[in-house]
């Protein structure tokens, strides 16, 4: 079992100075921890993500950093000209030695959407020719391409990744529907929320990725599953200090929907704490807890790839250092076979 890290950046109690350099410091230990990687939200106009240019942000997780992998999940491709995302990417990858994951998406939020002035309803077209243009542009040294939002003629590619033909790609995932083409593509993908319905998805991924790669691809790509954790030396206080920063979080999840008078409902995290830790989705105690059901999660869910969040909402440094610390030295090693294969 491998373990990456997922964080809004969400705004917490400090400035954004020390926010930043809070998340960095976390990283290095991430990195020291031998975490697999460090995947970071974009997100603009809402206090539920600080890294609005994830390319900025990484560019220093870089350099503080040595084997950690890591990557913008997603790079919202509907919001950022495509020739742009390309060379971000593989001067990313040049300056981690070849450790970038790149996870794309189409954006969540009509709102955020909206500032750019893009259209939610019409941005699928939009997200689909994006995409076509980035990977033409990461494995060849000419774009050309003629579509409804973008031509090109004969564009030149200067720039190149260390990781060929690409760094490795991530999707998010909410329904069974989108996983023919991740898993025909060899794509990572990440779930959320309850870990029974995400099993239909992990099932169908298998079946599907088994009947095309298996004789010539012997690793099965990461199904992640997404969970906040806060580990503390009892029971209690993980849960108080959990509620306090899920309740801070989930403010700013909302904050701009509840802002247009249109607050989500379907979302797949329930806001109530009580109901978050009952359905599995955000895990506190004791190191013995925590590994415990955490493993329950892992075997509903079918997941091969956790995505932890040790920093949200307004949790201290000191808080999630601590969580985090002994997260790495009780949990992790209970968590000793590799399911990458299964």
């Amino acid at each position: 079992m491998k373990f990456g890290v997922f964080d809004h950046l969400d705004r917490g109690a400090v400035g954004l100075t020390a926010h930043f350099e809070n998340r960095l410091k976390l990283a290095e230990v991430y990195d020291r921890a031998n975490f697999h990687a460090y995947h970071i939200a974009e997100h603009h106009g809402t206090p539920l993500g600080m890294a609005s240019s994830p390319s900025v942000f990484l560019a220093a997780v870089a350099q503080r950093t040595k084997n950690l992998r890591f990557g913008p999940l997603v790079y919202t491709l509907s919001l950022t000209h495509p020739l742009r995302i390309i060379e971000e990417v593989c001067m990313l990858d040049q300056m981690s030695g070849g450790r970038l994951e790149l996870g794309i998406g189409r954006g969540s939020s009509p709102y955020e959407m909206g500032y750019f002035g893009v259209n939610a309803q019409n941005s699928g077209k939009l997200y689909i020719e994006s995409y076509d243009v980035v990977m033409m542009g990461l494995t060849s040294k000419r774009i050309n391409f003629e579509g409804e939002y973008f031509k090109f003629d004969n564009v030149p590619v200067e720039l190149e990744c260390v990781q060929k033909p690409h760094p490795p790609i991530w999707y998010g995932m909410s329904s069974p529907a989108a996983v023919p083409w991740a898993a025909e593509n060899n794509v990572n993908i990440v779930c959320n929320g309850p870990s029974a319905p995400i099993k239909a998805i992990t099932d169908k991924y298998k079946e599907i990725w088994h009947a095309k790669f298996d004789a010539e691809k012997s690793v099965l790509p990461f199904m992640g599953l997404g969970r906040h954790l806060v580990v503390a030396k009892t029971s209690q206080e993980a849960y108080n200090i959990g509620k306090r920063a899920f309740a801070c979080w989930y403010n700013s999840l909302q904050h701009l929907w509840r802002a247009h008078g249109n607050p989500m409902k379907s979302y797949p995290i329930p806001e109530e704490f009580a109901a978050a830790t009952s359905a599995g989705i955000v895990i506190t105690g004791t190191p013995d807890e925590v590994a415990e059901k955490l493993a329950r999660e892992v075997e509903i869910s079918g997941a091969n790839y956790v995505l932890t969040r040790f920093a949200f909402g307004d949790l201290t440094y000191k808080e999630s250092l601590t969580s985090l610390n002994l997260f790495i030295e009780e949990v992790m090693p209970q968590f000793q076979m590799d399911l990458s294969t299964v």
